[in-house]
């Protein structure tokens, strides 16, 4: 038991600052990770396969986004909903939530592989994807989609362990697949010259390699989180409350993802080269993103098990200290990447044109994806204390609805690809100013009646 036990950590004693830094260090790397299985993608093909098969990789990444956003999202709830109950002290309910979590995170990967495959022609072909990449883009979704349900499942069980505070052995389960997927995208492509569905191919082996290795934890373990055959089965309670969290949360990246479609048609109104330089370029979103929202992770938790021990100054704590880890790590990568954006960019092609393309973009977004983390850590904290149906409608209006308006109007007028991406900035302005607001206000009502 005592092997079990040293791997969980207690967010409701002991130091914030250092608790939450432990806690989010490891979840840092292992969204890493997650990147360069699609950056290893992006970078072999572009290097060994050419300037049509980055192009042809690079217009799927926003409904791989999609795809993947909307399994995080209900991987949230997850998350959440168990924090709230170790906190608590329910064995019962930490039980009935993982096992009924893992069958419905299962069943909704296997949802988003049929019908994406159904429906990827159709989606690239609305999104006017060029033609010279469209059948490369199709085939690469279509065989990427098929990791899913083992992408459904690995976010389930870090989702799990997470809430308990472990962030380590997820991590070492996506070193050890990230280094066979980089080795089979060199192999696949290079040596068996499969172009694109080589990097596909490689992808989805790392996928189920990660999940066999989370679920094989999950079931060995005799703590309260550890799975059972004979226990799975689905409550009708906990999956009632898994997804008054979790598809709300899933509905939100789902939005990001669909308001970005517009963005990538407006791109695609460019030639190609400047859709390759966005693609090469829009590798650094992800790699910014996924290290800030390890500490949206860490907001969820702490503030979810703090919610359920009923200890109101560590809530308020918790926020606040994420929101300025977030912040600085948005700050510090973005000034990084837009010293090195030619080395960063020179990654994914040889193109000096398409690298210029790729400047565009990164001289922009370098400065303005700190202050996401006014958005992200405050509806992260809304999550954790169970309240995500409003901050989700105030994310349609602000970073959606805006975004498309704006595509609509400003970029419309202007048809510069600066006018496309400075959306992205004052979209999040206007959404953390409405989400801060909101957690404001849900904070004084909510949190005294556990005071």
């Amino acid at each position: 038991m005592q092997k079990q036990k040293k791997h969980e950590m207690d967010l409701c004693e002991g130091s914030l600052w250092k608790k939450i830094l432990i806690f989010s260090v490891p979840l840092m790397f292992s969204n890493i990770l997650q990147v360069i299985f699609n950056m290893s993608d992006v970078a072999v093909v572009g290097k060994f396969a050419g300037p049509i098969a980055l192009g042809a990789v690079g217009s799927t990444s926003i409904l791989v986004t999609l795809f993947t956003g909307i399994l995080i999202g209900l991987a949230g709830g997850v998350n959440a909903l168990t924090a709230l109950y170790i906190g608590s002290k329910n064995d019962d309910n930490v039980r009935e939530t993982v096992h009924t979590s893992a069958i419905l995170c299962l069943i909704a990967g296997l949802l988003i592989a049929g019908l994406g495959i159904l429906f990827s022609d159709f989606i690239l072909t609305i999104m006017h994807t060029k033609e010279e990449l469209i059948s490369d883009a199709v085939l690469y979704l279509r065989i990427y989609l098929l990791g899913m349900p083992a992408l459904a499942l690995f976010n389930f069980g870090n989702a799990v362990l997470s809430a308990i505070g472990d962030t380590k052995r997820p991590l070492y389960y996506l070193s050890f697949a990230g280094i066979i997927n980089v080795l089979l995208n060199l192999f696949f492509v290079i040596v068996c010259g499969m172009g694109v569905a080589g990097v596909a191919v490689a992808s989805i082996i790392s996928q189920y390699i990660s999940a066999i290795l989370v679920l094989r934890l999950l079931f060995q373990s005799r703590g309260n989180y550890g799975l059972c055959l004979t226990s799975l089965r689905i409550s009708p309670d906990k999956t009632r409350r898994i997804l008054k969290i979790g598809i709300p949360s899933a509905f939100q990246y789902a939005l990001f993802a669909i308001a970005n479609l517009f963005v990538q048609t407006g791109v695609n109104s460019f030639d190609h080269i400047m859709v390759e330089g966005n693609s090469a370029a829009a590798n650094a979103d992800p790699l910014v993103y996924d290290m800030m929202a390890a500490f949206y992770t860490a907001c969820a938790s702490f503030i979810a098990q703090n919610f359920g021990a009923q200890k109101k100054d560590r809530i308020k704590k918790s926020f606040l200290i994420c929101l300025l880890y977030s912040f600085l790590v948005g700050l510090i990568l973005g000034v990084s990447l837009y010293l090195l954006r030619y080395s960063f960019l020179s990654l994914f092609t040889s193109d000096a044109n398409v690298i210029a393309a790729g400047t565009k973009r990164l001289s922009i977004m370098a400065l303005s994806y700190c202050i996401s983390a006014f958005m992200d850590c405050t509806i992260a904290a809304s999550r954790g204390l169970g309240k995500t149906i409003l901050p989700t409608i105030i994310v349609i209006m602000g970073s959606c609805v805006f975004r498309i308006i704006w595509i609509y109007t400003i970029f419309a007028h202007f048809h510069t690809i600066e006018s496309l991406y400075l959306l992205y900035v004052f979209s999040w302005i206007i959404t953390a100013a409405a989400e801060l607001i909101y957690f404001i206000w849900i904070y004084r009502k909510t949190v005294p009646r556990v005071a």
